[in-house]
């Protein structure tokens, strides 16, 4: 599956080990907190299991979005966006 992270997170230690989580399951860095990528049910919940013990939930808030293929080739991207190189296979035909 395709998914969205995005995240504001207080704490410089916590945000990086988030951010680590991340790169760790194959997700690509598109702005400094959003990440995007593919990975199984299994890798989604695993990440949002790690990322549910290191935040705090009354200050710190993180958005995991599933997104269809079909949503992502309708996605639009304007400005700088981000560099689609480094992203899956999957996902960087999608924007072809």
């Amino acid at each position: 599956m395709i998914i969205w992270v995005m995240y504001d997170i207080e704490n410089d230690r916590v945000r990086s080990k988030v951010a680590k989580l991340c790169k760790q399951s194959g997700l690509y860095r598109v702005q400094f907190s959003v990440f995007l990528g593919t990975v199984d049910e299994n890798g989604k919940d695993s990440l949002q299991l790690q990322i549910e013990e290191l935040i705090d939930e009354k200050q710190d808030s993180v958005y995991i979005f599933p997104m269809s293929k079909r949503e992502l080739q309708m996605t639009a991207l304007m400005g700088k966006a981000f560099d689609k190189a480094l992203v899956t296979d999957e996902v960087k035909a999608l924007f072809l």
